[in-house]
């Protein structure tokens, strides 16, 4: 007598269980933590769609999050494009963690419309190598969203989308939502909101890069609750701020702008 296959077993490869993690068709790029590659579908960052990264403010740890990739993606003289940061990266400290200033461009735009405008321009590049942009919230629009995601469907790279906090109660087309919040000894706590599988509700631990330059000392509780982002690193005995300011920043050699 024949038996018949297995529940699901006859479902296209496309087709992933709500109980199990997305790999079908899914490329992606590690990121450089054992840990976080475990929970996600293809086992890194994904390419040719749409992640969120949700903070409570810039320079909690997110682009020291994403050094793993921007050094892999650096040595293979791909571009990745930094599109309307709040912050200009410092380009000694970029180098410290052995990503080249020279494939990295910022791009500011001045409104939504342009940097939607951007963001459809660089996923068709030939040289790109990832996208990372910023929206403000209250410019950030379903519209804009479905548009972004729409169009990183193209991209042979990963693409990511840094949002506010409360972004996190919101509906989105992104198929990776993460939020990020900072924790002492220069850690970040990686809390997957969504993902094609199960729902994990514990947060991952991730140890955050530190170039090889970095004096290391013990922090004081303040700095050490603070948990700084890190870029730039400090001079040993100078006061640690998260991030330098807008005036700070454009006093210092900076990556190139457009």
């Amino acid at each position: 007598m024949a038996t018949e296959p297995p529940a699901g077993a006859l479902l296209p490869a496309s087709v992933w269980r709500a109980s199990q993690l997305g790999q079908a068709g899914v490329d992606t790029l590690p990121t450089g933590y054992r840990a976080l590659d475990a929970e996600l579908p293809g086992a890194g960052w994904p390419a040719g769609m749409l992640t969120e990264l949700i903070a409570r403010e810039p320079g909690i740890g997110e682009l020291r999050l994403l050094v793993p990739l921007l050094r892999q993606l650096s040595r293979e003289r791909r571009v990745t494009i930094l599109l309307a940061p709040p912050l200009i990266p410092y380009a000694p400290a970029l180098a410290d963690f052995g990503i080249d200033p020279e494939f990295l461009i910022v791009i500011q735009a001045p409104n939504a419309a342009d940097r939607l405008w951007a963001v459809e321009q660089t996923l068709r590049s030939a040289s790109f190598g990832a996208l990372l942009a910023w929206i403000p919230q209250d410019r950030c629009r379903p519209e804009h969203l479905r548009r972004m995601q729409s169009a990183a469907r193209g991209a042979s790279g990963p693409v990511f989308l840094f949002r506010e906090l409360p972004a996190q109660f919101q509906a989105s087309p992104a198929p990776l939502r993460l939020l990020l919040l900072p924790r002492p000894q220069q850690r970040l706590s990686v809390q997957i909101l969504k993902r094609r599988g199960p729902v994990l509700a514990r947060p991952i631990a991730v140890d955050l890069p530190r170039p090889p330059t970095a004096i290391r000392l013990r922090p004081s509780p303040a700095v050490e609750a603070d948990a700084n982002d890190g870029l730039p690193q400090h001079e040993a005995g100078s006061p640690a701020p998260r991030e330098p300011s807008r005036h700070e920043a454009s006093r210092r050699e900076p990556v190139r702008t457009h």
